[in-house]
Protein backbone atom coordinates (compact mmCIF):
# COMPACT_ATOMS: atom_id res chain seq x y z
CA UNK A 1 0.00 0.00 0.00
CA UNK A 2 2.80 2.46 0.82
CA UNK A 3 4.35 1.84 -2.60
CA UNK A 4 1.07 2.83 -4.25
CA UNK A 5 0.95 5.99 -2.12
CA UNK A 6 4.48 6.95 -3.21
CA UNK A 7 3.61 6.48 -6.88
CA UNK A 8 0.40 8.48 -6.42
CA UNK A 9 2.25 11.28 -4.62
CA UNK A 10 4.83 11.53 -7.41
CA UNK A 11 2.18 11.55 -10.13
CA UNK A 12 0.20 14.18 -8.24
CA UNK A 13 3.31 16.36 -7.94
CA UNK A 14 3.99 16.08 -11.67
CA UNK A 15 0.37 16.96 -12.48
CA UNK A 16 -0.14 19.76 -9.96
CA UNK A 17 3.23 21.57 -10.06
CA UNK A 18 2.72 23.20 -13.50
CA UNK A 19 -0.81 24.26 -12.57
CA UNK A 20 0.38 25.70 -9.26
CA UNK A 21 3.21 27.55 -11.01
CA UNK A 22 0.82 29.23 -13.46
CA UNK A 23 -1.64 30.03 -10.68
CA UNK A 24 0.92 31.54 -8.30
CA UNK A 25 2.95 33.47 -10.86
CA UNK A 26 0.33 34.65 -13.34
CA UNK A 27 -3.16 34.45 -11.78
CA UNK A 28 -2.97 35.00 -8.03
CA UNK A 29 -0.61 37.96 -8.24
CA UNK A 30 0.76 40.33 -10.84
CA UNK A 31 3.75 38.83 -12.63
CA UNK A 32 7.20 39.98 -11.59
CA UNK A 33 10.69 38.58 -12.11
CA UNK A 34 11.31 38.89 -8.37
CA UNK A 35 8.27 36.73 -7.59
CA UNK A 36 9.33 34.18 -10.22
CA UNK A 37 12.83 34.00 -8.73
CA UNK A 38 11.35 33.57 -5.23
CA UNK A 39 9.05 30.79 -6.45
CA UNK A 40 11.97 28.83 -7.90
CA UNK A 41 14.10 29.44 -4.79
CA UNK A 42 11.37 28.10 -2.49
CA UNK A 43 10.86 25.08 -4.74
CA UNK A 44 14.59 24.33 -4.82
CA UNK A 45 14.89 24.56 -1.02
CA UNK A 46 11.90 22.27 -0.49
CA UNK A 47 13.31 19.64 -2.86
CA UNK A 48 16.77 20.04 -1.32
CA UNK A 49 15.48 19.49 2.23
CA UNK A 50 13.48 16.46 1.08
CA UNK A 51 16.58 15.01 -0.59
CA UNK A 52 18.70 15.58 2.52
CA UNK A 53 16.24 13.53 4.55
CA UNK A 54 15.13 10.90 2.05
CA UNK A 55 18.54 10.06 0.56
CA UNK A 56 20.54 10.29 3.80
CA UNK A 57 21.96 6.75 3.69
CA UNK A 58 23.31 7.20 0.18
CA UNK A 59 24.63 10.73 0.82
CA UNK A 60 26.26 9.77 4.12
CA UNK A 61 28.05 6.90 2.39
CA UNK A 62 29.13 8.84 -0.68
CA UNK A 63 29.85 12.33 0.62
CA UNK A 64 30.72 12.21 4.33
CA UNK A 65 33.36 10.35 6.33
CA UNK A 66 32.21 8.26 9.31
CA UNK A 67 33.07 11.02 11.78
CA UNK A 68 31.45 13.75 9.68
CA UNK A 69 28.21 15.62 10.22
CA UNK A 70 25.42 13.42 8.84
CA UNK A 71 22.65 14.04 6.32
CA UNK A 72 19.10 13.27 7.43
CA UNK A 73 17.47 16.29 9.06
CA UNK A 74 14.39 17.38 7.06
CA UNK A 75 14.96 20.96 8.24
CA UNK A 76 18.40 21.18 6.65
CA UNK A 77 19.55 21.36 3.04
CA UNK A 78 22.10 19.10 1.40
CA UNK A 79 24.34 22.14 0.87
CA UNK A 80 24.27 23.01 4.59
CA UNK A 81 25.45 19.51 5.49
CA UNK A 82 28.14 19.62 2.79
CA UNK A 83 29.23 23.04 4.05
CA UNK A 84 29.59 21.81 7.63
CA UNK A 85 31.65 18.87 6.45
CA UNK A 86 33.77 21.06 4.20
CA UNK A 87 34.44 23.36 7.15
CA UNK A 88 35.29 20.37 9.37
CA UNK A 89 37.34 18.59 6.64
CA UNK A 90 35.15 15.47 6.83
CA UNK A 91 34.13 15.13 3.17
CA UNK A 92 34.94 12.10 1.05
CA UNK A 93 36.50 12.51 -2.39
CA UNK A 94 33.01 12.51 -3.93
CA UNK A 95 31.87 15.08 -1.36
CA UNK A 96 34.78 17.35 -2.25
CA UNK A 97 33.98 17.03 -5.94
CA UNK A 98 30.32 17.88 -5.36
CA UNK A 99 31.15 20.92 -3.22
CA UNK A 100 33.58 22.16 -5.89
CA UNK A 101 30.85 21.85 -8.52
CA UNK A 102 28.34 23.72 -6.33
CA UNK A 103 30.90 26.36 -5.39
CA UNK A 104 31.74 26.86 -9.08
CA UNK A 105 28.08 27.52 -9.88
CA UNK A 106 27.63 29.79 -6.84
CA UNK A 107 30.81 31.06 -5.13
CA UNK A 108 31.22 29.58 -1.60
CA UNK A 109 27.75 28.05 -1.92
CA UNK A 110 28.21 25.27 0.63
CA UNK A 111 29.87 27.38 3.34
CA UNK A 112 27.30 30.16 2.81
CA UNK A 113 24.49 27.57 3.08
CA UNK A 114 25.45 26.40 6.57
CA UNK A 115 22.49 26.54 8.93
CA UNK A 116 23.81 26.52 12.49
CA UNK A 117 20.27 26.46 13.91
CA UNK A 118 19.76 22.85 12.87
Amino acid sequence: MNFVLVILAKLLYIAVEPINFIYVIFIKTKFSWKRLNGYFRNEAIAIDRFGNSQYRSLFNTWFVTEKGYQHGNINETISSVLGKNKRDDTLTIAGNILTKILDTIDKNHCINSINENV
